[in-house]
């Protein structure tokens, strides 16, 4: 395929629809700001006529201006969830008792939480104390000591 004798707003409204299309491929929610920038300066350039440095400032200016504009749409206007501690694992950790496989020593130490092993900050408890996770800050999980069981007899 040969495309020398194609003229530049062609070339932007191509790149705007491959990048339309790459967008629905691998969704991002980034590329689609490129097309649109791309297609705005294809357009212009059809209406206007502009030299092509001009076209390529155009594109650079129009692409920031996209994605500034889209992230902050996006940001504004967040995507519901059912379940919105589904990326947040700590916070999905809160209410659950665990097991203390490293001392909590001057307020830190280390638990168990299924196969994997979490740094804790809490009150002092001996290894295989369980305490209840109360919070978490970052991968630090706040713990304090968990109520005791009652056993009927």
């Amino acid at each position: 395929m040969n495309l020398d004798g194609l003229e530049p707003h062609w070339m932007w409204l191509i790149a705007a629809a491959v990048l339309g299309i790459a967008e629905l491929l691998l969704p991002g929610v980034f590329l689609i700001w490129l097309a649109a920038a791309a297609a705005v300066t294809g357009f212009a350039a059809l209406i206007l006529g502009i030299p092509l440095a001009f076209q390529f400032g155009l594109f650079a200016l129009l692409a920031i201006a996209a994605t500034y504009l889209g992230r902050r749409w996006y940001t504004n206007n967040p995507v519901e969830s059912s379940d919105p501690l589904l990326n947040d694992r700590a916070a999905r950790l809160v209410g659950e008792t665990v097991v203390v496989v490293g001392a909590i020593e001057n307020g830190v130490g280390r638990v168990r939480v299924g196969d994997s092993v979490w740094k804790a900050r809490g009150p002092d408890a001996e290894t295989g104390a369980r305490v209840r996770v109360v919070g978490a800050d970052g991968t630090c999980l706040k713990v304090e000591p968990a109520a005791p069981r009652l056993t009927s007899e």
